[in-house]
């Protein structure tokens, strides 16, 4: 079928209620405090068409000076939803999408990883 999407590779985490998407984002844009906001919004709506989100979390850069190494997940959106069948279905149409011109990556993280921000 023309214009169908392929299914997303095999997920390299077993299957979650949370999300992680990678290749999503320019750091930069995290630095300003209006484009956050804007991304985290598009996110809420995106995100929400496939199930009732819980949680949304965006890391963003430290202040000037500081490592970005010291930021874990610095660049990636973990979306924690309700339910597996919501994490599923975002992960399925999201795989694969253009984003600000990026493609994005999209897998689960371990519910118990997510509560720890161990990203």
């Amino acid at each position: 079928l023309p214009g169908a999407s392929l299914p997303p590779p095999p997920a390299a985490n077993p299957p979650s209620n949370v999300v992680a998407l990678t290749e999503m984002l320019d750091v930069e844009e995290l630095l300003d405090d209006t484009e956050y906001a804007e991304i985290m919004e598009d996110m809420k709506e995106e995100c929400g068409k496939f199930g009732a989100v819980v949680s949304i979390v965006i890391p963003r850069p430290p202040a000037a000076g500081v490592s970005r190494d010291t930021v874990p997940g610095l660049g990636k959106v973990f979306v924690q939803y309700q339910d597996v069948a919501g994490a599923t279905a975002a992960r399925t149409v999201l795989h694969g999408r253009k984003f600000g011109g990026n493609i994005v990556k999209a897998d689960y993280l371990d519910e118990g990883a997510f509560n720890d921000r161990a990203f």
